[in-house]
């Protein structure tokens, strides 16, 4: 048997030398190698804990989306009617009502576009790390928040149940992993009744439906 622990020393030996490259730390003579590698990995671990625990909870949920719900998406009501009728929590309710609101009137391709919107600013930097903030950023200030219907002063009321429910399909999708890949990345977006002065400053990546998409320049202030 003598042999067998030679061979298991020099193997455990040998993969303490490569955790130690691979993590730039000094492998240890100690005799008792097994021990080395538990207390290098259990420092290893600790600090890729540190790490993570120093990333925002929300931004990272955002970034790391679950797989999508429904692979075979389509922008066709008629596969919208298919889908099961959508509930959540306030994400959810967040989502829909800003779809509703926003994108009710426009095509199904139009208000996924729009929820591509918000989500592309949840998983932004520049923005707030929740649905629920990024939709109602600036709400409180007439007419100077990103949404306008948070800041019109009129009530948000819901007289289309049936438009509610299909946007809260849309926000569910949506919400649940499915692809963005209607309008570029964009963060932006305008109906075609209006001419912002940023829109002439910022990339269109997209028309669809009333609504132009944009993305705005690395550094480019709306200032």
């Amino acid at each position: 048997m003598a042999w067998f622990k030679k061979g298991a020393l020099a193997a455990v030996t040998g993969l303490a030398m490569a955790l130690g490259a691979n993590a730039d730390v000094t492998v240890s003579t100690s005799t008792n190698p097994i021990e080395e590698i538990d207390g290098r990995l259990s420092r290893l671990l600790g600090a890729e804990r540190q790490g993570l625990g120093a990333v925002n909870q929300r931004r990272l949920e955002a970034l790391a989306l679950p797989a999508p719900a429904a692979t075979d998406l389509r922008y066709d009501p008629e596969w919208l009617s298919t889908q099961p009728a959508a509930t959540g929590g306030e994400q959810w309710a967040c989502l829909a009502e800003a779809l509703y609101f926003e994108a009710r009137g426009e095509t199904l391709k139009g208000q996924f576009a729009v929820a591509e919107v918000i989500l592309n600013r949840v998983s932004s930097s520049s923005y707030p790390d929740s649905v629920c903030g990024v939709i109602n950023q600036g709400t409180g200030k007439r007419y100077q928040c990103q949404f306008t219907y948070t800041c019109d002063g009129h009530a948000e009321v819901i007289h289309e149940p049936a438009a509610f429910e299909r946007v809260g399909k849309v926000a569910r999708i949506m919400l649940d992993g499915a692809s963005r890949t209607l309008t570029g990345g964009a963060t932006f977006y305008h109906t075609k009744a209006v001419n912002p002065s940023w829109a002439r400053k910022f990339e269109r990546t997209a028309t669809i439906g009333q609504h132009y998409f944009y993305r705005k320049p690395l550094q480019l202030s709306l200032n």
